[in-house]
């Protein structure tokens, strides 16, 4: 039985542009006394209240939230899954890091139950710290990523998956080989590529784990399926540089390497890309490839600082990742209080908006999704959260000091965590965070 639509009011804030390249006005939607309107799962309208109340259809339930602040929910275009039981794994950088934490972990995900225990809550995780869509790596084992899409399908989630392709330069439990790699991501994608709210990423670990084979392996993947994405890292440790210039000798640059496969393009991700000389950074631009920034975890690792100025001179499109386990938290408050301290640090200003920007239709508009989440547009899932400014009371005292709606943001970026999100609303279904259930 279809329900009547619903009114959620409150403070609203969303995003028609980036604010960096387009005047305030033009780029940002916030009302104090604001409206959403869910009908059959997609947003209706938005606006300000006043407005949306002379419009409403018949027979609507109105939740009144005053005090509170709706926004879209984060995009993270950059997280592991099978390495949230290892986060905060300390003593090492990149290369030391996967051989003493990371692959040990992902060797557990060859069981169904445990992939199934973990991807359940993850996902529960994600929502709890306000993440309503991630482009996420499974582990090499295809169990993983099958009981990722069960676990998303259950939650109605808008989620990108893949399994790990890697055979070589890994512990032999982990290796897949060329052939198994293609097939057995065959048979994800023709199971889950496409239903309900899932999309597939073919996802190569990184460059010196694939064999030639294998990445022509995944550009077969991608010719052969419409829709689907490519995700892997670029470019994160300089250790990790000089090595695959090593394993791939022909190649001008780490870049190169997934360009000599045909992996790059408008659904290409990219993770990291800290060390890029000049003509990696063009090739980005002119293919439409996007990258996700992860500042928690090159922080963690000290892996570097990600140029943000030098990407967005060159328009490419950049989402937030959290990458857990190399990450520290699951919350894009956390991302955008780190891509705020890498900017600082090489001297430019990342603003709150170009960081709430970056976290929901950012993100949105580079997994080239923001036909369907990422802002309060008509027509779009109502996939958003509800946001307390006042839930803790450091950022009660602070919000009376705050003038702007800029200088409010702030606050909550720096000073917000996962207590901040009161309730997480999937297609206008409000996932409770005591409960962990749909009300």
């Amino acid at each position: 039985m279809k329900k009547n639509p619903v009114v959620w009011r409150a403070s609203t804030l969303h995003f028609l542009d980036d604010p960096a390249r387009t005047p305030t006005k033009d780029a940002v939607e916030f009302h104090e006394d604001g409206a959403v309107v869910v009908d059959d799962g997609h947003i209706l309208a938005a606006g300000a209240y006043q407005s949306i109340a002379k419009h409403l259809p018949a027979a609507c339930e109105t939740y009144h939230l005053p005090g509170k602040l709706l926004i879209p929910g984060f995009v993270d275009t950059h997280v592991h899954y099978p390495q949230l039981g290892m986060t905060g794994a300390c003593g090492e950088q990149l290369i030391q890091w996967l051989e003493r934490y990371t692959f040990p972990a992902e060797a557990a995900f060859d069981s169904p139950d445990y992939a199934r225990e973990v991807a359940r809550f993850f996902l529960d995780q994600c929502l709890a710290h306000g993440t309503t869509t991630a482009l996420v790596f499974g582990a090499v084992f295809p169990e993983s990523v099958t009981a990722f899409f069960e676990a998303a399908s259950e939650r109605q989630l808008r989620m990108i998956a893949g399994k790990v392709m890697m055979d070589r330069n890994a512990p032999d439990y982990l290796l897949d080989t060329a052939t198994t790699s293609y097939e057995e991501s065959q048979q994800l994608i023709r199971h889950w590529h496409g239903k309900n709210r899932l999309a597939y990423a073919v996802t190569p670990r990184f460059a010196p784990t694939s064999t030639p084979n294998q990445l022509k392996a995944a550009r077969r993947l991608l010719d052969e399926f419409d829709g689907l994405y490519l995700h892997t890292h670029l470019a994160e440790n300089l250790k990790e540089v000089a090595w695959t210039h090593k394993l791939y000798p022909d190649s001008q640059n780490y870049l190169d390497v997934y360009d000599q496969y045909g992996l790059l393009g408008s659904r290409s991700f990219f993770a990291h890309a800290i060390h890029l000389c000049e003509a990696s950074w063009q090739r980005l631009a002119d293919t439409g490839s996007s990258l996700s920034f992860c500042p928690s975890a090159n922080l963690f690792l000290g892996s570097g600082l990600f140029d943000f100025q030098k990407a967005s001179s060159l328009n490419i499109n950049i989402g937030l990742g959290t990458d857990i386990g190399a990450g520290t938290s699951l919350c894009q408050l956390e991302s955008m209080k780190s891509a705020y301290q890498v900017c600082q640090l090489q001297g430019t200003s990342l603003s709150p908006l170009s960081a709430f920007y970056l976290a929901t239709l950012g993100g949105a508009r580079a997994l080239g999704l923001s036909d369907k989440i990422g802002s309060f547009t008509p027509g779009n899932e109502a996939d958003f959260l509800i946001l307390n400014p006042r839930a803790t009371p450091l950022l009660a005292f602070r919000m009376k000091q705050a003038k702007t709606l800029e200088e409010r943001l702030g606050i909550m970026m720096t000073l917000g965590d996962d207590r901040l999100i009161e309730n997480t609303v999937i297609m206008g279904e409000t996932w409770q965070k005591k409960t962990g259930e749909y009300k």
